[in-house]
């Protein structure tokens, strides 16, 4: 038996473009969502809160906690996520 691998034959590209992935994801039924615009413009009347963690050091568990909700859209509806992280540990403490 030889230990020599033969080289990969690679297949040709086909000229129609038949497999795009515009293509692909109207065969699954799925879309793209893209943010709209002027998504991340603050409203005037809105406060500007300070940033309280700036030159702290995290040194210990339970001295700083996260959280984040993400809003996510079903078949048949909407889902929230919700995770609480402890900094120190980047463990998440609770989810639902």
């Amino acid at each position: 038996m030889s230990s020599c691998k033969e080289p990969v034959k690679r297949r040709e590209p086909r000229g129609d473009r038949s497999f795009t992935g515009g293509r692909l994801m109207r065969l699954m039924g799925i879309e793209a969502i893209y943010s709209k615009k002027r998504l991340s413009q603050r409203d005037e009347e809105h406060r500007i809160f300070p940033y309280l963690l700036r030159g702290l050091s995290i040194d210990r568990p339970d001295q700083v906690w996260t959280s984040d909700i993400a809003y996510i859209q079903m078949r048949r509806g909407f889902v929230y996520l919700v995770a609480i992280m402890d900094w120190y540990s980047r463990y998440v403490l609770s989810g639902e």
